[in-house]
């Protein structure tokens, strides 16, 4: 990074990255225990997984809320009400006395959590320029994709030891870390004279420019088409791998956790690229990759070639390959968007998040007792994400008006 010193930007990775894991924390840690939930609830893994969709609608749509308060209130104070609002809803979950309660309360843990997300997104932004952007966000996801790796694993292990609410209260006290994080180590990055003062309408204003710029829509929609490929994967691998192939919730763990870290190292290894490519070249590359990959996945699900051994090759392909699309779509859909970078991160978040929630409802309707419903649903998100981003607009980004601070 040009303006900052390495251990400024290696500090400011560190706290972005985990306030940033609400999500990946909160989703991958309970995993292996879907099938426990169904059980003590008296219901099967299908119906647990209700409170993994709504999680996903939880930090979607939440973002587009502490996107606008961030741009006019700064980053810290929505950051620490969203880090609140999330410990307290933690608590819940890890006392819920019925699945309907903690479909509930999973919702407001996303509401709080997904401010994390969002606006870990416009500090960056606020501080970097586009090429740079695109170098934290893959830094970040070094920081922020330990969690899912260990997630899984940590979980594995409280569940079958202490019992599935125990994970609830490991995030309760991750709750509490962020919240000190925001208090004593974070500064704030959006200064009162670039905040924007306007109301509710010209919120809607930014918005519906936003939803109007095909460059921001379509680099948006190809890194929300191939995270809902990875939702796909975290809703329907629970039951692949537990239920269909017999996988303890141990064994479930390392084996999400070997898939998070062909993510991690390939987002470092677009750190890399970036130094002699661009974004786009990038980008062009890996979604051919993941999309060729997805049609294989389908291919090996429904002839059962190989049983599991067959699946996870292709599995490992589409889940890092996420890593070096993400980084640099979320870059490019950005980048000229600095004036408004609360809204544009926002939108960014609830338009991928929310594909992810169909993405990972669809699983569940298509639920047939086999991993073609998953392998299927990734492998069309896949496919997706390559011909959107083929319909995008050359030349770059269009300029157009912005709201003044």
């Amino acid at each position: 990074m040009k303006t900052y010193p390495p251990s400024s930007v290696g500090r400011l990775a560190l706290v972005l990255g985990i306030l940033s894991a609400f999500g990946p924390l909160s989703i991958d840690m309970y995993l292996p225990g879907l099938p426990a939930i169904g059980a003590e609830f008296g219901t099967d893994t299908a119906a647990a997984q209700l409170t993994l969709t709504v999680f996903f609608l939880g930090l979607a749509f939440g973002q587009i809320v502490y996107g606008p308060l961030s741009d006019r209130f700064g980053r810290r104070k929505p950051l620490l009400v969203g880090a609140i609002i999330y410990t307290l809803a933690s608590v819940g979950c890890a006392l819920a006395p019925t699945l309907g309660s903690l479909v509930w309360l999973r919702l407001l843990q996303a509401l709080g959590g997904c401010a994390g997300v969002v606006i870990a997104r416009s500090i960056v932004r606020d501080r970097f320029d586009a090429q740079d952007s695109a170098r934290m966000y893959s830094l970040l996801m070094l920081v922020m994709g330990l969690a899912p790796i260990t997630a899984p694993v940590l979980g594995g292990q409280l569940i079958v030891h202490f019992g599935w609410r125990a994970v609830f209260w490991v995030l309760t006290v991750f709750g509490m870390i962020c919240v000190a994080l925001v208090l004593f180590a974070l500064h704030e990055s959006l200064p009162r004279e670039r905040r924007n003062q306007d109301g509710f309408a010209a919120v809607l204003r930014v918005y519906g420019l936003l939803l109007r710029d095909r460059h921001f829509l379509s680099y948006a929609l190809t890194g929300g088409f191939i995270s809902a490929g990875m939702f796909a994967y975290i809703s329907g691998s629970p039951f692949v791998f537990i239920e269909l192939f017999g996988v303890s919730p141990q064994l479930y763990g390392w084996i999400f956790g070997a898939n998070a870290a062909g993510l991690i190292a390939a987002s470092q290894f677009n750190r890399r690229l970036l130094r002699s490519f661009t974004s786009t070249t990038i980008l062009s590359v890996a979604l051919a990759v993941i999309a060729t990959s997805g049609v294989m996945l389908v291919a090996v699900a429904a002839t059962g070639f190989g049983g599991l051994l067959g699946l996870l090759p292709f599995l490992f392909v589409c889940i890092a390959g996420y890593g070096l699309v993400a980084p640099n779509a979320a870059a490019e859909a950005m980048a000229p968007h600095g004036r408004v970078a609360g809204s544009a991160a926002a939108l960014l978040g609830m338009l991928q998040f929310s594909i992810g929630a169909l993405a990972g409802t669809l699983v569940g309707v298509l639920h047939n007792g086999t991993a073609v419903p998953m392998a299927a649903v990734m492998a069309t998100c896949c496919l997706a994400g390559l011909g959107v981003f083929h319909l995008r607009p050359l030349g770059g980004p269009v300029p157009h008006p912005q709201p003044e601070a």
